[in-house]
């Protein structure tokens, strides 16, 4: 049949969830799937669960693991991608860390932000080592990227790659399943419109049989402000600017210049935001797997049920030749009509055996396209940084982060930039050499 290679398999639940659904998936059957990972252990685990998984479905996948990554890849016609570069220790540590030194608080950093900015730096290399083993071994291959800063690996993989790439995110499926649940409102028959970039995706239109359900929504937003819930930052989002955003509030706090304030500190209680919220998400991950594992380990058979990730639909569709609808991340070309051509924009796309067809959904509101601007300005010059392997590039990035250039003054955003390049080492050899003059933090 062929071969679908997945390169990070050492993220084992999630290896679970996506292989899980592939070796349940009818047209998918007598695939091999192609383990890669550079963690042994954990690669070995992954391998172990999956045969155990495939007792229990009866699947006819061929489960197979490598240590050298261009033989995994070697005739895929399908790739996907779940890498950490760096993982939580050091690098995630470090992210968090550093910037807290100039007093700059950050919730997740694997997007945007600072955080977001050194992935990228420290992820893009090694993907375009994968896209160059790709053009060698697997040149029309699919690419489903999984790994954050989605926006700007999967434009890297698509223009400087050169591999046919489609990234993929849960804030859009989740969106209105979510929304409606915190409102207590029922989500059945709801249909919904939304486009826009990768975690600051904006639900456009959400009616039920012709109805705008918009006014119900905000009525009840407003009343639900009135206590603490896990969704503020959302929703006053949605009161000043007209529209629900996809991406949690502990996302959203640290994409705008709003929320996350040093002359304001009351806006985090105000706003029920957590900070440090993905190293303690990662220390409980890393916790949790560690009590499960033994027994994962030692079970012959592993029960499964088709989950809501993507990746199988997308190859059952391609496979078939039944369309499905996803949400996909493509390179904009005129998409979303005022936002740049060579951005990455998170829109409505149809897959069949042709591929990934993105749909055209015009102009944003005004206010919405602005608001994806100012992430796109940062993604543009992070991959200029990326690509070129200079250091001022680094700098013009964070100078346009929203909530960096909100918090600290230029002289400390490039003192800070330096810090991180010196403090991730030879996680980012690309940015060796010479300092700005340091400065003295204020």
């Amino acid at each position: 049949m062929g071969k679908i290679t997945f390169i990070g398999a050492g993220s084992t639940v999630f290896v679970r969830n996506v292989l899980g659904d592939i070796m349940m998936t009818p047209a998918l059957q007598g695939f091999e799937l192609a383990l890669f990972d550079i963690d042994a252990q954990r690669l070995n685990e992954s391998e172990t669960l999956l045969r155990a998984m495939k007792n229990t479905v009866g699947s006819q996948c061929e489960i197979k693991s490598y240590h050298d990554r261009k033989e995994a890849l070697r005739g895929a016609k399908y790739v996907i991608n779940a890498i950490q570069v760096g993982g939580y220790d050091p690098c995630t540590i470090t992210d968090f860390e550093v910037p807290k030194k100039y007093g700059l608080r950050q919730t997740i950093a694997d997007t945007l932000g600072i955080g977001g900015i050194f992935r990228n730096l420290r992820t893009i290399p090694v993907m375009l080592d994968i896209a160059a083993n790709m053009r060698e071994v697997c040149p029309d291959a699919w690419f489903l990227n999984y790994t954050n800063p989605m926006a700007v690996l999967t434009n890297v993989m698509n223009t400087a790659g050169g591999i046919k790439t489609v990234g993929l995110c849960h804030s859009v499926q989740h969106c209105i399943p979510d929304l409606f649940k915190n409102l207590d409102m029922d989500a059945t028959n709801v249909r919904a419109k939304i486009a826009g970039i990768n975690h600051m995706a904006w639900l456009l239109e959400v009616t039920r049989d012709g109805e705008d359900l918009y006014p119900e929504i905000k009525r009840r937003a407003a009343e639900k402000q009135k206590e603490k819930h896990h969704d503020m930052v959302r929703f006053e989002l949605m009161n000043r600017f007209g529209y629900y955003v996809t991406e949690s509030s502990e996302h959203n706090a640290e994409y705008h210049p709003y929320f996350i304030k040093k002359s304001y500190p009351e806006l985090i209680e105000r706003f029920n935001i957590p900070l440090d919220e993905y190293p303690r998400r990662c220390v409980n991950q890393i916790r949790e797997w560690g009590e499960m594992r033994d027994s994962l380990m030692q079970s012959e058979s592993l029960e499964h049920t088709r989950s809501v990730e993507y990746a199988s639909r997308i190859l059952e569709a391609m496979e078939t030749d039944v369309p499905f609808k996803i949400a996909g991340n493509v390179m904009n070309n005129g998409l979303i009509s005022n936002l740049p051509d060579d951005a990455c924009v998170e829109v409505p796309c149809l897959v069949d055996a042709s591929g990934v067809s993105p749909t055209y959904v015009g102009a944003l509101p005004p206010q919405l396209a602005a608001l994806n601007q100012t992430n796109i300005n940062t993604q543009r010059l992070t991959i200029e940084a990326a690509l070129t392997g200079k250091r001022e590039h680094v700098y013009h990035a964070a100078m346009l982060d929203p909530h960096t250039a909100a918090e600290l003054s230029l002289d400390d955003i490039v003192s800070l930039c330096d810090d991180l390049i010196d403090a991730h080492g030879d996680w980012l050899p690309q940015f060796g050499g010479e300092r700005r003059a340091p400065q003295t933090v204020s």
